[in-house]
């Protein structure tokens, strides 16, 4: 309950703003990679920076995983931190935590997965499609969603 209230609560800030673009997102991403491979703990530490725009922009924010345990290491909301990713449970789909984890376990370090699901944009109830782009580097699976 936890899990999917800060799941809810992370995007709740948005109001009308403008969503972020797969583009935006994956460059995001990149970025993010860049980041990890030059100094993984100083990157951790800006994508977990509420004020630093190049990790965190309107809708799109880096989120990562430490491997192989899944511990969040990054999220947009500090509640999670800590949290196990393959615990994180929607509504519609309970097994999208375990489905993040799965699609960067099973991939080679540096290709970049997606991962779809439904979830609300902020404001509204019915849930949209969504998807993450997400990559495992080093020991932390990252990745960024947007709204399609």
């Amino acid at each position: 309950a936890l899990v999917t209230l800060a799941l809810l609560w992370s995007g709740a800030s948005l109001g009308a703003e403008q969503f972020g673009t797969a583009e935006e997102a994956r460059a995001m991403l990149e970025r993010a990679i860049a980041a990890l491979k030059a100094n993984e703990v100083a990157a951790l530490k800006e994508f977990n920076d509420e004020k630093n725009k190049q990790f965190r922009d309107r809708d799109l924010y880096v989120f990562c995983f430490s491997l192989p345990d899944g511990n969040f290491t990054a999220y947009q909301s500090p509640l999670l931190l800590g949290t196990n990713v393959r615990e994180l449970e929607l509504p519609d789909d309970p097994t999208i935590g375990q489905r993040a984890y799965d699609a960067i376990v099973g991939s080679p370090e540096g290709s970049i997965v997606t991962v779809d699901y439904n979830f609300p944009k902020p404001g509204a109830k019915k849930p949209v499609p969504k998807q993450s782009f997400e990559a495992r580097v080093g020991n932390q699976g990252c990745g960024v969603s947007y709204f399609k």
